[in-house]
């Protein structure tokens, strides 16, 4: 995925459709199809079963799948998303006990040149791959690498200054039980 050749190979699935949420698991696990749309959809009517429009994806099943989708889909696989209150410092953060970081924004919906006024989200997958830390932003055409823990801390408060952004810490449900996350 690099042009250096000297650099690890990093996982990283490019935005398809509205499956941002999806891209950002298996991004998060650096591994292709660890989750599948099927795996998701499947989430989503054990989420909410005998509705006629889902209201944990899009109503086209194109993806746009909502947190609940990806704290079911990480406890499946024996992990837990945690909200963290942007209020805090993240620098209170135990990098060295969180498996990854998910980050929710806000998009615009685009069709071509024209933007259209309807509020959507995204979801972006932050880890640590060969001791750096990496931004695996489905819309960006390669892994961005973010650095090292002063590095990842200063990234992250720098995307906690916009209220509307969102960040989850993902972690094993042991950590999770433990709050060995944060100080």
């Amino acid at each position: 995925m690099h042009s250096n050749e000297n650099c690890p190979e990093v996982y990283h699935e490019k935005q398809v459709k509205e499956l941002c949420a999806l891209h950002a698991l298996n991004n998060l696990f650096q591994m292709k199809d660890y989750f599948s749309k099927v795996d998701f959809d499947n989430i989503c009517y054990s989420l909410s079963p005998n509705v006629w429009i889902n209201p944990h994806r899009s109503i086209f099943g194109l993806g746009n799948y909502d947190v609940n989708v990806i704290m079911k889909a990480l406890q499946t696989k024996g992990y837990e998303a945690i909200w963290f209150d942007r209020r805090k410092d993240p620098s209170c953060l135990i990098h060295s006990n969180i498996f990854g970081y998910i980050l929710n924004i806000p998009t615009d919906l685009k069709f071509g040149l024209i933007t259209l006024p309807v509020y959507r989200r995204h979801w972006i997958a932050i880890r640590k791959v060969h001791n750096v830390f990496y931004n695996l932003d489905s819309k960006l055409q390669t892994p961005k690498v973010i650095g090292l823990e002063s590095d990842l801390n200063k990234f992250l408060k720098k995307e906690l200054e916009n209220e509307d952004n969102q960040l989850f810490v993902v972690v094993t449900n042991e950590v999770g039980e433990k709050q060995s996350w944060c100080n």
